[in-house]
């Protein structure tokens, strides 16, 4: 696999993140210009802004929380020479249900749904992080 090949589902994930942040701050700014909100009622972070504005954010935010791991293990086992086809699935498994995950808080932001689908790329990023530490310590040991 080619190293483009093997970035391609971190790109995808950076994609997500970057899409729900410009969304967030169009939203943002356009509460805050028709009157939806006192800009000084979230100036400290407040959850003062409407309902589909924090529904947005937070799926924004959620993007900075779990995928920080993905990153690292990507990062990790490409540097250690441990990236191979497991992991790629795993990856896009991962960043697979980060989009589904994503399209439910947008959408209905059905919890009982949300959190099924948070769970599969959960065990995906806890597979990849059993994995490249396991090839790590059996590849130092050796």
């Amino acid at each position: 696999m080619t190293i483009q090949v093997i970035l391609l589902p971190m790109f995808a994930q950076v994609a997500l993140t970057f899409l729900l942040l410009f969304w967030m701050t169009v939203l943002r700014l356009r509460a805050v210009r028709v009157g939806g909100v006192n800009p000084q009622q979230v100036a400290l972070r407040e959850p003062a802004w409407p309902p589909r504005v924090l529904q947005v954010g937070n799926a924004f935010h959620n993007q900075l929380e779990l995928p920080m791991l993905f990153y690292i293990v990507v990062l990790l086992a490409l540097t250690t020479k441990t990236l191979d086809v497991i992991l790629y699935v795993l990856s896009w498994m991962f960043v697979a249900s980060r989009y589904v995950h994503t399209y439910i808080h947008v959408t209905s932001n059905r919890l009982d749904r949300r959190t099924a689908v948070f769970l599969i790329g959960a065990i995906a990023l806890t597979l990849m992080w059993v994995i490249v530490f396991g090839r790590v310590m059996l590849l130092s040991s050796a």
